[in-house]
C-alpha cells in the first residue's frame, strides 16, 4: 500500500476523530452555560432561595446530630469493656504455677483478648487490707481464697451468644471451680445502642423522602414559570435534555449549599457543647472529647445532600416537562 492510499484511508478516521471532539466540546460548552446559568438564577433570587435551602440543612443537620450522638455513646461505652471480664475461680488444688500456665493457655484462645492472674496471696492481702478483718484473717491456718483469672472477652456488639459459649467452655475446664460474669447491664446497652440505631435510620429516611418533597416542589415552581420559555424552547426544536439541564443543577446547588448550612449546624454546635463536655469529663477524671464531623462524615454529608438534590430534581423535570408542549 503506497502512501497515498495510505492517506485516502486515514480520512474518514479523521473525520470521525474531528466530529467526535466537536460534539464533545460542545457538550462541554452547554453543561457549562447551565451550570452557570443555574447558579446565577439561585443568585437572582437569595431570599426565598436561602430560606428553602435552611430547610434543607436543618433537615440535613438532624439526622447527622444524631449520628454524631450515637457514635460518641458508642465511643464512651467501648472504654467500658475493660469491665467486662469473666471471672474464673480455679480449684483450690491448683497452686500458682499451674494457674500462671492455665491463664497463659486462655491466652490462645480468639474470643479471649487478655487473661490477668490474681494469685490467692495476693487475694488475701488486698481482703485483708479492704474488709478490715486482717486481725481475724491471720489466725487461719491457711489461705481459703483460690487463684482467680481475670478473662477479658472480645466484645462484640453482634454476637451476645459468643460471650455465653466462652463461659460454657471455660466452666467445663477442670481447673475451674465457678466462672461469674454479669453481662446484663451490657446487653441492655447494647439493645438501647440498637433501638437508637434504627430509630436514626427511620428518622433519616423521612427527613431525606423530605427534602426530595421540597427540592422536587421547589423545581416544579421553577418549571411552571418558565413555561413561556420552555414552550418557545421546544418550538424551535430545543430537546428535552437541552431544557432540563440548568434545572438538575439548580438542584445540584440546592444540595450543595444544604450541605454547607447543615455542616456549619453541626460544627458550630459541636463547639458549643466541647467545653461543658470537657468540664463534666473532668469531674470523672476522663479524658473523654466530642467526636465531631471528621472527613469521611463531612464527605458523606456533601455527598448525600448533592445526590437528594439531584434525585429530587430530576423526578420534578422528568414529570413536569413532558405536561408541556407548545401549542
Amino acid at each position: 500500500m503506497n502512501a497515498a492510499t495510505r492517506k485516502k484511508n486515514n480520512r474518514p478516521e479523521k473525520k470521525r476523530q474531528g466530529e467526535f471532539k466537536r460534539r464533545f466540546d460542545m457538550w462541554l460548552l452547554q453543561h457549562a452555560q447551565a451550570f452557570i446559568y443555574s447558579l446565577g438564577q439561585y443568585i437572582k433570587h437569595p431570599v426565598s432561595n436561602l430560606l428553602t435551602t435552611a430547610v434543607i440543612g436543618i433537615s440535613l443537620a438532624l439526622p447527622t446530630s444524631f449520628y454524631l450522638l450515637l457514635d460518641n455513646v458508642r465511643h464512651i461505652s467501648s472504654s467500658w469493656d475493660g469491665s467486662l471480664q469473666i471471672t474464673l475461680f480455679l480449684e483450690t488444688d491448683v497452686d500458682e504455677a499451674r494457674a500462671a500456665e492455665f491463664a497463659n493457655g486462655l491466652k490462645q484462645n480468639n474470643a479471649i483478648l487478655e487473661t490477668t492472674l490474681i494469685k490467692r496471696a495476693d487475694a488475701l492481702a488486698e481482703y485483708q487490707k479492704l474488709s478490715g478483718f486482717a486481725d481475724a484473717l491471720n489466725t487461719l491456718e491457711e489461705n481459703p481464697l483460690p487463684n482467680v483469672v481475670l478473662v477479658k472477652p472480645k466484645l462484640d456488639t453482634g454476637d451476645n451468644m459468643q460471650t455465653e459459649n466462652l463461659i460454657k467452655e471455660l466452666e467445663a475446664m477442670p481447673e475451674v471451680d465457678n466462672a461469674q460474669y454479669d453481662s446484663r447491664w451490657i446487653k441492655r446497652l447494647l439493645y438501647i445502642l440498637d433501638i437508637i440505631n434504627r430509630l436514626i435510620v427511620i428518622l433519616s429516611t423521612l427527613l431525606a423522602v423530605a427534602v426530595l418533597l421540597i427540592i422536587g416542589n421547589t423545581i416544579r415552581l421553577a418549571i411552571y414559570n418558565r413555561r413561556s420559555e420552555i414552550e418557545i424552547t421546544k418550538l424551535f426544536g430545543g430537546t428535552d435534555s437541552f431544557i432540563q439541564r440548568p434545572f438538575l443543577y439548580s438542584g445540584l446547588w440546592y444540595g450543595v449549599f444544604g450541605g454547607i448550612i447543615a455542616w456549619l449546624l453541626i460544627t458550630i454546635s459541636m463547639q458549643l457543647l466541647q467545653d461543658p463536655v470537657r468540664q463534666l469529663t473532668n469531674l470523672y477524671s476522663s479524658d473523654f472529647q466530642l467526636i465531631g464531623l471528621g472527613l469521611n462524615s463531612s464527605l458523606t454529608l456533601f455527598a448525600s445532600s448533592i445526590a437528594l438534590g439531584l434525585v429530587g430534581s430530576w423526578i420534578a423535570v422528568k414529570r413536569h416537562l413532558r405536561a408541556i408542549e407548545p401549542v
